[in-house]
């Protein structure tokens, strides 16, 4: 089968992973062709692949475009990634008759006539990463349940074990480390406001906080933590490509979004053997549970992640158990191979 990704982010991100990943473990047994907006994107693909640039929702020179390499190379299936691709990709395969399956990661609430027409009418198929996200979606009365199949991110740890040796000098003794744009979302200034009041009581001189990633609210977090007075316990180390190494001399992982679907990071973390601290953001809940292979805390309260964060720093034995089953459980429901399989059967049903 020939199967086309289409995703126009400006940057590097979690859907762009999952795209990565999903092309990787269909190259094989499928074809695949990627089509994308910026070679921050686009050069890690390997795949045949095509820069559009996708200037709107509609952009009418992208779409004839993509409507003229779908019927060239007699692509059967599109996936659109990103929500500005949804509108495009589902009037391309409009046109040429091909079946369109959006790729939705986060749990998102719809409910203008607008949003009916791309999420439904122009498409066969919704994946989504959570239940969490299912139930959302169906409480619209839009879809019948059969179109949208939930299947949970894959992790190549193959390529992780490969990435993870390079030489990494440990931030802290005992690290907390937090992975992804810098904005509010992410919740940041909530990880960074509960290390204060962890500190207040525990004045603890052998744990920190390290934030990889970039983003345009860096600054403001930056400030956020000076103003608190623990500036010299958060390091800010900017956009890597290699996070892997850092992961595996961290402690904990705090994952403290307001919004998410089934983060890659936060399986990464989990891979990397560090104990997870969460908030119940999309399908947290369906990676881990609470108290066994991690912490979920409510969103905004500061004194309950605090207070997570001392139980996991205080009790080292606690720690290193949690990891321990946070990785076990990584490889029990997450395979990039179990997860290439439900994709491509996916595709297939929306063929035939």
């Amino acid at each position: 089968m020939n199967i086309a990704f289409i995703n126009s982010a400006r940057t590097w991100g979690g859907t762009e992973k999952w795209t990565l990943m999903a092309a990787g473990a269909l190259t094989g047994e499928h074809d695949v062709t990627m089509f994308y907006r910026r070679p921050v994107v686009g050069d890690r693909f390997t795949t045949r692949k095509h820069r559009l640039p996708f200037l709107s929702h509609i952009d009418p020179y992208s779409l004839v475009r993509l409507i003229g390499h779908i019927k060239k190379e007699n692509i059967e299936i599109l996936i659109p990634t990103k929500r500005k691709d949804y509108m495009l990709c589902g009037l391309a395969g409009r046109i040429t008759g091909t079946p369109v399956i959006l790729r939705l990661g986060a749990d998102r609430q719809l409910r203008w006539p607008w949003q009916r027409f791309m999420y439904h009418t122009l498409t066969s198929g919704v994946i989504v990463n959570a239940e969490k996200i299912k139930r959302t979606l169906l409480t619209t009365g839009w879809f019948p349940e059969g179109k949208i199949r939930v299947i949970y991110n894959g992790l190549d740890t193959a390529q992780i074990d490969r990435k993870k040796t390079e030489p990494c000098t440990k931030p802290f003794p005992v690290t907390i480390a937090a992975l992804g744009r810098v904005t509010k979302n992410k919740g940041f200034d909530f990880l960074i406001r509960s290390f204060a009041h962890f500190q207040e009581t525990q004045q603890a001189e052998h744990i920190g906080i390290v934030i990889i990633g970039d983003g345009e609210d860096m600054q403001a977090f930056k400030e956020l933590a000076a103003s608190l007075g623990i500036a010299d316990k958060v390091i800010f180390t900017g956009f890597l490509k290699n996070p892997y190494p850092i992961l595996q001399a961290s402690d904990i992982f705090a994952m403290t979004s307001t919004n998410e679907g089934l983060p890659n990071a936060l399986l990464e973390a989990m891979y990397l053997h560090n104990a997870p601290i969460c908030t119940p953001a999309g399908g947290t809940e369906e990676a881990l549970d609470n108290h066994k292979e991690g912490i979920i805390v409510p969103y905004g309260n500061e004194q309950a992640l605090a207070t997570a964060i001392t139980e996991l720093y205080r009790d080292p034995e606690r720690r290193t158990t949690m990891a321990n089953q946070a990785h076990q459980r990584v490889l029990r429901q997450f395979s990039i191979e179990r997860m290439g399989k439900e994709l491509g059967r996916f595709c297939e049903e929306n063929t035939a």
